[in-house]
Formats: structure tokens, C-alpha cells, sequence
């Protein structure tokens, strides 16, 4: 019995089948589809399909060989002597009638290398990070649609709303400068179809650039009251007139207070409500806790005052006052007492016109702080002092002390404007040195608040004005609005 294997150095080597065709080192280069010949006649003779793989003893040793495709791949010569090269059967050819197996080849052992090359047009896409693919999709044009005006997305109103003024950033890392009496027009804000019941700077100094303003025309609007003048976002989260606005400490969200019996906390730079509360009653002003700005009152056309959670949206204390309706509302310093002002006013006296309450323990403090039959539609708590006015319907505004019991001061009054039952504001300047106030003859007054005599008188609008509001951070810069909802800002 013959041996399957033969050796080089075997004595009794067998001789090779005439059939069989011998490859030499001196055979030239491989002509193309020689694998594929040989696969063919392989798999011929053997009653298989050609598509099909053969596996075991009779496996094509020359698809095994990556030596041998990267050979053909190159075009290159085959390399070696008649020794190292010879042509072997594999299996010993079977009797009868069958056709022979094809010879093949035996290829010496070499070395593989361990990472495959890549193959070229094998539809493999190389990995694209995810930033790359959003950034080139974005820039993609159809080509159906020509490039044309883009419209403004939420992301870059947010950008625009919340960016530093170039001008305030001189007086951000100075010391505060004093007040100064505004002169001249600086710009003209129009786009409120109502009148401007409420302005106000936002209290960060460094989006003090930004003016909100609330009006009857059920819009509240941020204003870059600074450098541009134009209305960066109009918000219209309300269904009635928007009686209340303001700033909250953190200087991107806004709460609202309005006739559609709803206060809203909304973010300034989504303009999505962060959390909205159904009062059951108008409201008439709001109030947030500094301490805890997630607390908030509101008051209106109820006989009580109440604070709500923002973050369940629940009433959390209920502070019964028994009068018709809240005017304002004033947080003084420490948050422990706040002030409500009330229409309620006798025949021989105003016992609860100005009421002082115990935040924690609803309980109140004071009902004899205010003895006149004036109702007082605005309070403002001075920014030093503890002392805190009202402006009155009596024509002037009067100065109460900040700390129990609460007294009027009767010597200091600032008179000389007009209110005529118009729910005119009035506030400070950063230093406490100026009262600004308006009037239903559309003045604008400015007071010396330690000697009450008047600074300057502004003719401002045609139309009665009920709001000033002093700037924090930009020395002499005022913004007033009228009943005829126009914005003006001064210099």
C-alpha cells in the first residue's frame, strides 16, 4: 500500500501521471482565471455545483492559500525550484469507471499576515461620527428649493435674548456709578396695542440689557432696550390682559400675572412655560419669595391672598385678608413680612388699605399702617433703606418705615403729580438717591428722595404714564410707557 504523503527524500518515489501537468520555476506568469479553471474542473468531475463550497479531503487547498490569491491579485511570477514545487494527488484515484481527481498544487507553508488588506469596492463605509453627520446634513441644500431666507429658530432667538450688550460690559466690573436725571430720547419701542401696565429691567446685571414689558394686549414682550430696540420675543402664553410681570432672580424666566385667571412662569429663552397655575380669580399682581424663588404669591379680585408652589403648582398658604381685591403686592427685606395694598377703603378711614402679613404663619401683622381713604395701586421697597412708599390716588406718595409696626412718615410726602385713579408705578434708582414716578399727564418726576424736592420734570408721552423704570446698571437711562402702549427710553 502506497503512502498518501511523499517525501523529498524518499528512494522509492513514485513517478507522476503523463496527465498530470507539471509547473517548473522557470513557468512565466500566471495567466488569469487559473484558480477558476481548476476550481471548474474540479467541481465537474465531481457532480457538484460550482457555487456550491467544497469542504473536507477534497477542499481546494488553493482557496486556503491567501499566499497564493495575493500572488494572483499582484500579477506576479511564481517564485521557487522544481524542489520546494511539486504537483501531488491529494486522494488516490478511485476505481472503476470514475474520473480521476484533478491535480493540484502543493504550496509550501508561509507566513500570513495577521491584518487583512483592505479590499477595494467592498461597499465597507468608513465610520462617520455622529456630530460630523448632523453638521454635513445641515448644510445639504435640496436642490429643488434654492437656498432663501432662512427662518429664525428657537436656539438662535435664545442666543440673541441671553448675549452680553457690548455696551454694558464697561460698567459691569466698575464700581456703580450715581443716578443722573435722563435728558434725551433714545430710542421709541412700538408694538403693543394696549396700554403698558408694567416695565421693568431684568435685576441680572448682566442681562440688564433686556426691558420687560406686560400690557392689555394679552402680550408680554423682551425688549433689547439697550443697542437695537427691537422686540426679541413676544410671548402670548395668557388669554386676557397681562396685568403683572417680573423678573425672577435668576434672569431667565419671567412670572405673569392675568386677567384669564392664570399666573405663568416662562422661560425666557424657549418662551415655553415652566409652570402655570390656575388662580380662579384675576390676577391682579405677583410677588416671588427671593429667598425661594419656586415660591411665588399672587393676588386679585378675591378676598384672599395665596402662594403657590411652582413646582407641584399648588397652593401651599392662604393668607384671608376679607376685601375685594389685591392691588400690589411687596416683599420686604428678610422675606419673613410682606405688604398687600387693597381697595378697601370706608366712608372715615382706610384700616386695611396697606396690611402687613407673616409669610410663615399667614398671620397679620398690621392693618393701621395707612389712615387716608387713598387707595395706593404701587409699592416700591427702597434698595438701603428700610423704608418702603406707596403711591397714592391723593396725588402724591408716602413714605412707610420697613420694620414693625410699620409707621407712615408724615413729614416726607412727594407731591406735585397727578394720578387720577390711573394705576401709575413708581420706583427707585440703584442708590436709593432718585424716585421716579409718573402721572396721568404723561410727565415723567424725579425726586430728590432725602429732601423730596423735585429734580426734573420729563414730558415722556402725550397719554398718561404709568410706568418708569431706572436702569442698574447704566447710569441716567430710564424706560417709561404710556396708555397708548408706546415704549420710550431715555438718556
Amino acid at each position: 500500500m502506497s503512502s498518501l504523503v511523499d517525501y523529498e527524500d524518499s528512494e522509492d518515489e513514485r513517478e507522476e501521471p503523463e496527465s498530470a501537468p507539471v509547473t517548473t520555476a522557470s513557468s512565466k506568469q500566471c495567466p488569469e482565471g487559473t484558480v477558476s479553471n481548476y476550481f471548474q474542473l474540479f467541481t465537474s468531475q465531481r457532480g457538484l455545483s460550482p457555487d456550491r463550497t467544497v469542504s473536507g479531503p477534497h477542499e481546494d487547498p488553493l482557496r486556503r492559500s491567501s499566499h497564493f490569491l495575493s500572488q494572483r491579485r499582484s500579477g506576479c511570477e511564481t517564485k521557487g525550484t522544481a524542489e520546494n514545487l511539486h504537483i501531488r494527488n491529494t486522494v488516490p484515484v478511485p476505481e472503476g469507471n470514475r474520473a480521476p481527481l484533478p491535480t493540484v498544487f502543493a504550496v509550501p507553508r508561509v507566513s500570513i499576515p495577521a491584518k487583512r488588506l483592505p479590499r477595494s469596492g467592498s461597499g465597507v463605509k468608513p465610520y462617520i461620527p455622529k456630530r460630523k453627520r448632523l453638521a454635513t446634513s445641515a448644510e445639504v441644500v435640496c436642490p429643488q428649493h434654492p437656498a432663501g431666507p432662512t427662518v429664525e429658530s428657537h436656539t438662535s432667538k435664545s442666543q440673541s435674548v441671553l448675549e452680553i450688550s457690548d455696551r454694558l460690559k464697561p460698567y459691569l466690573n466698575e464700581k456703580p456709578r450715581p443716578a443722573g436725571i435722563p435728558r434725551r430720547l433714545m430710542m421709541r419701542l412700538e408694538g403693543h396695542q394696549g396700554s403698558v401696565n408694567k416695565l421693568q429691567w431684568c435685576t441680572v446685571p448682566h442681562f440688564s440689557h433686556l426691558l420687560l414689558s406686560a400690557s392689555m394686549d394679552k402680550t408680554f414682550k423682551v425688549w433689547d432696550a439697550v443697542e437695537s430696540g427691537r422686540s426679541l420675543r413676544v410671548y402670548t402664553c395668557h388669554k386676557g390682559a397681562v396685568r403683572d410681570a417680573c423678573w425672577m432672580p435668576c434672569g431667565r424666566r419671567v412670572l405673569t400675572g392675568s386677567f384669564d385667571s392664570t399666573a405663568v412662569i416662562t422661560d425666557v429663552e424657549t418662551g415655553q412655560p415652566a409652570a402655570k397655575v390656575d388662580t380662579e380669580f384675576r390676577v391682579m399682581c405677583v410677588a416671588v419669595l427671593p429667598s425661594q424663588p419656586e415660591v411665588f404669591l399672587c393676588g386679585g379680585h378675591d378676598p384672599a391672598v395665596k402662594a403657590w408652589d411652582s413646582r407641584c403648582c399648588k397652593v401651599v398658604k392662604v393668607y384671608k385678608a376679607g376685601i375685594q381685591q389685591t392691588l400690589d403686592l411687596l416683599f420686604l427685606r428678610g422675606d419673613s413680612d410682606f405688604i398687600t395694598s387693597s381697595d378697601s377703603v370706608s366712608r372715615d378711614s382706610a384700616d386695611r388699605t396697606l396690611m402687613a402679613w407673616d409669610f410663615q404663619t399667614t398671620a397679620r401683622v398690621s392693618n393701621q399702617i395707612f389712615h387716608e381713604r387713598y387707595t395706593c395701586p404701587s409699592l416700591a421697597l427702597h434698595p438701603l433703606e428700610e423704608s418702603f412708599v406707596a403711591q397714592t390716588n391723593g396725588n402724591y406718595v408716602a413714605v412707610f418705615a420697613a420694620q414693625r409696626p410699620y409707621r407712615m412718615n408724615k413729614r416726607r410726602r412727594f407731591d406735585g403729580h397727578k394720578v387720577e385713579g390711573y394705576a401709575v408705578q413708581c420706583g427707585f434708582s440703584p442708590d436709593g438717591t432718585i424716585l421716579a414716578s409718573g402721572s396721568s399727564s404723561g410727565c415723567a418726576h424725579f425726586y430728590d428722595y432725602h429732601t423730596t424736592g423735585v429734580l426734573y420734570t420729563l414730558q415722556a408721552h402725550s397719554q398718561p404714564c404709568l410706568s418708569v423704570s431706572q436702569h442698574a446698571v447704566l447710569p441716567a437711562t430710564v424706560a417709561t410707557g404710556d396708555w397708548a402702549g408706546e415704549i420710550k427710553v431715555w438718556n
